[in-house]
Formats: C-alpha cells, sequence, structure tokens
C-alpha cells in the first residue's frame, strides 16, 4: 500500500517558516492546481474562446533541510513539482467540534520556475575561473 502525490503548480504565497518547540523547522506554503472545467465530456470555453479552468489549493508542509531549501529559494507564483504524501489530521475546536484537515507532507520539491527577482537579474552564465590559458 502506498500514499503517494505529485502536485505540479504555482506557488500561493510565500512560504512561512516556524519552528517547534523540540527545534524541528516547518515551511509551509500553498499551491494552487488547476485543471480544465468540463461539461458533458467537452472543455468549457469563455466568451473569447479560452478554456475555463478550476483551481484547487493545496497546503504543503516541509520539514528541516528541504523547507530551509524552500524558504530560501521559492516565491509566489513560481512553479513546482511537489512529490510527497497525503496527511489528514482531526482535532477538536474549542466549541467541542470535530475538525478535520488535510496537508501534503513534501518528499521532494522541484522548481519548475525562477523566482521573479532571479529573472530580472542578468547573472553571467560562463564561469570564467576555470578556463584553461592556451
Amino acid at each position: 500500500m502506498q500514499n503517494i502525490v505529485i502536485l505540479a503548480g504555482n506557488i500561493g504565497q510565500t512560504p512561512e517558516v516556524r519552528t517547534t518547540q523540540g527545534g524541528t523547522k516547518i515551511t509551509n506554503f500553498s499551491l494552487a492546481t488547476s485543471r480544465p472545467r468540463l461539461s458533458e465530456g467537452r472543455v468549457l470555453r469563455d466568451e473569447n474562446g479560452y478554456r475555463v479552468m478550476d483551481t484547487e489549493w493545496h497546503r504543503i508542509t516541509c520539514f528541516n533541510g528541504l523547507g530551509k531549501t524552500v524558504a530560501e529559494h521559492c516565491e509566489k507564483g513560481m512553479k513546482v513539482l511537489v512529490h510527497g504524501r497525503i496527511h489528514y489530521t482531526k482535532w477538536i475546536d474549542s466549541m467541542g467540534n470535530d475538525r478535520y484537515g488535510c496537508e501534503i507532507i513534501a518528499e521532494k520539491v522541484d522548481f519548475l520556475s525562477r523566482p521573479k527577482s532571479a529573472e530580472t537579474e542578468n547573472p553571467e552564465l560562463v564561469d570564467r575561473d576555470d578556463e584553461i590559458p592556451f
């Protein structure tokens, strides 16, 4: 039996980092995934001919080193590919009601785009320090 999730989407807000009392660093962010809306097996289109999309939001949680990498290099709008597992939680709120939650525990996050700040920079792509003089 396996619990495997693979999501590709856009980060919804800058990742947030917190530390537990035990010292574990936890990074959270939201991820938007979209798919075309269907009606009777056909893709719906708006008045301009564009596909109508349905967006779902996922809560992503990263721990320790992965969380640090995500917090340092990810920002709102970036495209990422998340490999992980679904985790469900249940708790009782202050009114005594059962509450439920769902999140994706990330095991791997691949960057599919650069942060907007890196796209505006003009980095030199060639490392000239390693060139051999002839």
